[in-house]
């Protein structure tokens, strides 16, 4: 259960003697019918038996009207409270700004604050700017390294491609200037 504020305490408090106070009425008024019911009760004796069973139940009626009372003040005051709150907010914001000195101290502090965050941000972005283009040095010079070595690795390949063409090109015309001298020999 959630905590109560003294106010609803007391208005729950109230119901409950309140209902306590109807109950013990009641009771009352059994016993003063059971009493005038009786031959034996005197009816002075019996009308003040009434008169309390009727003030008991007044008395309780008032007592659950004052717990509702509690309630409706509570209504009441809650609003008015946060009014007051606000408005002592609003007093405390505009306190710097009651004399000349004092605002124009405060705007020099809200000055030096947004100067602040100003260099704070121009920081970071040279910071951010500077990072960019390092990381941009980097892949290019990656780039560059990785295009030189790939040129290196293709004349390579290119040039023992050629060399080996050639002495294939070399042992060919030697096996056919051999297969010619064969076939001339043949045929003499």
């Amino acid at each position: 259960m959630a905590t109560q504020t003294p106010t609803q305490r007391k208005a729950t408090a109230k119901k409950a003697a309140a209902t306590r106070k109807r109950n013990a009425s009641a009771r009352q008024a059994r016993t003063t019918r059971a009493g005038a019911n009786r031959r034996s009760e005197t009816t002075r004796g019996t009308a003040r038996r009434a008169t309390r069973t009727a003030a008991t139940r007044v008395d309780a009626e008032a007592t659950r009207l004052e717990g509702l009372a509690l309630q409706a003040e509570r209504a009441v005051l809650v609003p008015v409270g946060a009014a007051l709150t606000a408005r002592d907010n609003v007093v405390e914001a505009t306190k710097p700004f009651r004399s000349t000195q004092s605002a124009e101290r405060e705007i020099k502090k809200f000055e030096r604050r947004g100067v602040r965050a100003r260099n704070d941000a121009q920081r970071q972005v040279k910071r951010t700017r500077t990072r960019v283009e390092r990381e941009l040095r980097q892949r290019r010079r990656q780039a560059t390294q990785l295009v030189r070595r790939n040129r290196r690795n293709l004349e390579t390949q290119v040039k023992s491609a050629r060399r080996d063409f050639e002495r294939g090109t070399d042992k060919l015309q030697g096996g056919v200037g051999d297969l010619a001298k064969d076939f001339e020999r043949q045929l003499a």
